[in-house]
């Protein structure tokens, strides 16, 4: 597939994406369009900004508008039924989606609502009472919406889990266990992630039938503004060591920890020693996360500890430093946390904490994005000194 012209769509949605000059697919886009207007349930492992809005969105609005036939019951209108849910982790990136709908279907009868948290929930609730065939949604309030019998959801046929890996990081996995649970069972479900780790892929064999997999393979690499800096330092040395960078360095800090109650420990730790400090992760509110990230998007915090949930989440233009408290898992991990650093062309430094024991996984590491880490051995920490290093 070349052009958007020779998929099989609508005249009235090949004319709105000539009008927004949609020529060529992306590679999600040419793998993932055709089996999702088939029926088919669609597992793609792509990252952000590869076009997968526009890909589960033609399927569902080729769906739904193939299905338009108003009937009447004793001379009234059916009501209008919800026929696509699209689950995203974060009020921005449902925002996002919605108005690329929006660009889609300027004029069309098909509404979409937009349901999360963060905007007051009247104008949502209109929406959804006028009657909407589309909702694009964060689990938090959409759940809530349910429990207090605002929304019916029985008869929605498509059902969208985009950036799923990140839901989950997020602790949303027991909201959208029951979200699912109020959906047909014979729906089609289109799920989308960066990554397939094992939590994911249990969520993929509970909720997908028979999905036709998608890999988009992207070039995994930090960007050559970060400057990157591995210290080997003991366990014990390790939070020495970070304040020691605090104090030799200027600028903000971004901290991953590979538990929740590490950062928590972690920030505690700085916030005693004179440090600002907040924590975002999975067990930390909604509110409590906007806190956080605004306190250190307008500097209020000089440093922010975070688990993965931030990772691909937060977008700061001006993070100076990103410390891989903790060793990341994966290689694909390592770039997103990376990447929150070096924005915009601006130079930034990624230092990276690995115990002795972890000399291997360093090196699998580079071996896969192709780099290498300027390294210390740091022996010991001396307060406002250079690290000793062999």
């Amino acid at each position: 597939m070349k052009l958007f012209s020779e998929i099989p769509l609508s005249p009235e949605l090949q004319k709105r994406l000539a009008a927004l000059n949609f020529v060529t697919p992306t590679p999600v886009q040419a793998l993932a369009i055709p089996p999702a207007l088939e029926g088919r349930d669609v597992l793609a492992t792509a990252q952000t900004g590869t076009g997968k809005t526009l890909s589960f969105l033609l399927p569902i609005i080729e769906r739904l508008q193939k299905a338009e036939r108003p009937q009447k019951v004793q001379g009234k209108q059916d009501r209008v039924q919800i026929g696509a849910l699209i689950l995203l982790p974060t009020r921005e990136l449902a925002m996002q989606v919605e108005k690329v709908y929006r660009q889609l279907m300027p004029e069309s009868r098909m509404r979409a609502a937009l349901v999360v948290g963060g905007l007051a929930e009247g104008p949502q609730l209109d929406a959804l009472r006028r009657g909407v065939r589309i909702v694009v949604a964060t689990p938090g309030r959409l759940e809530d919406f349910i429990d207090r019998k605002l929304v019916k959801l029985d008869g929605v046929e498509v059902l969208v889990l985009d950036e799923c890996d990140r839901m989950l990081d997020m602790g949303f996995k027991p909201s959208i266990k029951r979200i699912v649970g109020k959906l047909r069972a014979d729906r089609q479900t289109l799920c989308y992630s960066a990554t397939l780790n094992t939590e994911m892929r249990e969520v993929t064999r509970e909720y997908l039938k028979n999905p036709v997999r998608i890999d988009i393979s992207t070039e995994l690499k930090p960007a050559e503004n970060v400057a990157l800096q591995m210290f080997e330092v003991s366990k014990e040395k390790k939070s020495e060591l970070l304040e020691h960078l605090l104090s030799k360095h200027e600028g903000s800090f971004l901290v991953f920890t590979r538990t929740k109650h590490g950062a928590d420990r972690l920030a505690n730790r700085l916030s005693r020693v004179g440090h600002n400090a907040a924590r975002i992760h999975g067990d930390r509110t909604q509110a409590q996360r906007v806190a956080a990230l605004k306190g250190f998007a307008d500097g209020a915090n000089r440093v922010l500890v975070a688990t993965d949930v931030a990772a691909r989440g937060i977008d700061v233009p001006h993070v100076a430093h990103v410390v891989n408290y903790d060793l990341p898992k994966e290689a694909e991990d390592f770039v997103h946390r990376v990447g929150r650093t070096g924005r915009a062309s601006r130079s930034g430094t990624a230092h990276t904490f690995a115990l002795p024991e972890e000399r291997n996984e360093v090196k699998k590491i580079e071996r896969k994005l192709d780099i290498i880490m300027k390294r210390f051995k740091v022996s010991a920490v001396v307060a406002k000194s250079e690290p000793a290093m062999a």
